[in-house]
């Protein structure tokens, strides 16, 4: 059984990750991350302290667990750019903030570092409008490039053909082809997925979040640093991790979200991020591509309709629209210790696969607290 804890301000609870029910455990990697938990409460997505909470908070479960694998991902800089309004200086002096306490925690960790920025981000020009179809447009509250749509209408056919924000619209059948998936997995395939051009966004009814002012920008490539290795594409990420791993040194990931060419300070390779027409965003598919080493958009593909997959009984009610653990993920195969921290709700405990993972608890930008989640205890 995974450990929840979340806590509040202190106030501490703990559950069983799958179904959401309180439980009583205890032992001492409990008592540990409630320690933790307890003298790292988190400032805020938006907030540029939430990256020195990243790497503090990491070091203090180094001090008490000893991992050998450590995944990061500092965010501050993507939720402030992505909301806030701010000059090119502006932004500029915040990411080279980014990377100085990035810089700080493999000064005081000792560890050796590979890390990866997510991608540019690019002023938002507008919204296409997909609310008016006799179809039904669907994207997640964080895509902007990506839209699936269900039944569509010559009609809505002729006027998304001649919408000049609009790049292109793939079938079904050829997004399936281009990541070689299974029959199931189509099944979760909207019938098209529509791509904008760069700047712009789709705006559907299943869109609730806060207007941004940037939105990831045309990233199909994006920045590794990965001293003494040559990485063609995100998928090689993994086994330069194994490789280095494997000569027993003590071995971070960093992820550095909203960050690309562009903007990335340390030397580093231009890195494949995508196949043919496709590129990640900076969400669940890009993590778990990189973690796994294996292309993963039809895990969770944007514009699926997860609404119509509820079950009776809801598993997993902490992890947003994640029905399950995912698989082959590195820290999962890793024998040795691991964890995983990052100011991005949700994804450190699924998609690393660390023994212990720590997160903020917020959600639309909204602060709850923070997270815990043990999924291995054996290995204190």
């Amino acid at each position: 059984m995974s450990i929840a804890i979340v806590d509040a301000r202190g106030w501490q609870n703990t559950f069983d990750l799958k179904t959401g029910e309180k439980v009583e455990a205890a032992g001492p990697a409990i008592d540990m991350v409630k320690g933790m938990l307890r003298r790292h409460p988190y400032p805020g997505d938006m907030d540029m302290e939430s990256n020195r909470w990243v790497s503090d908070t990491a070091l203090d479960l180094i001090d008490g667990y000893g991992p050998r694998f450590v995944f990061l991902t500092y965010a501050a800089q993507y939720f402030s750019g992505r909301y806030t309004h701010m000059t090119k200086e502006q932004r500029a002096s915040m990411i080279h903030h980014t990377f100085i306490e990035a810089e700080r925690f493999i000064n005081r960790s000792g560890f050796a570092a590979i890390m990866v920025g997510t991608g540019d981000m690019t002023p938002l020009l507008g919204f296409i409008d997909a609310t008016r179809l006799d179809g039904f447009a669907v994207c997640t509250h964080w895509t902007a490039r990506y839209a699936g749509l269900y039944d569509p209408s010559p009609d809505d056919m002729k006027v998304l053909g001649e919408d000049p924000h609009i790049e292109r619209i793939v079938r079904r059948e050829d997004v399936v082809r281009l990541f070689n998936g299974t029959p199931e997995q189509a099944s979760r395939v909207p019938e098209y997925l529509m791509l904008a051009r760069k700047g712009y966004a789709f705006k559907t009814i299943s869109g609730v979040m806060k207007t941004p002012v940037m939105i990831p920008s045309l990233n199909f490539n994006v920045p590794l640093y990965a001293p003494g290795h040559i990485v063609e594409e995100i998928t090689g990420i993994r086994s330069t991790l194994e490789k280095d791993l494997s000569s027993e040194k003590n071995v971070a990931l960093i992820v550095m979200e909203g960050v690309g060419l562009d903007d990335f300070l340390w030397p580093h390779l231009s890195c494949r991020n995508g196949m043919e027409w496709y590129y990640y965003e900076p969400g669940e598919a890009q993590y778990l591509t990189i973690t796994s080493g294996e292309h993963r958009f039809l895990d969770y593909p944007t514009g699926y309709k997860y609404f119509n997959e509820a079950e009776t009984t809801r598993h997993y009610p902490f992890s947003g629209y994640f029905k399950s653990i995912p698989e082959k993920t590195l820290a999962t195969t890793f024998p040795g210790r691991s964890i995983a921290v990052g100011n991005k709700s949700m994804f450190m405990h699924m998609v690393t696969g660390a023994d212990i993972s720590v997160e903020c608890f917020a959600r639309n930008l909204y602060n709850q607290g923070t997270m815990a989640v043990i999924h291995r205890e054996d290995k204190l």
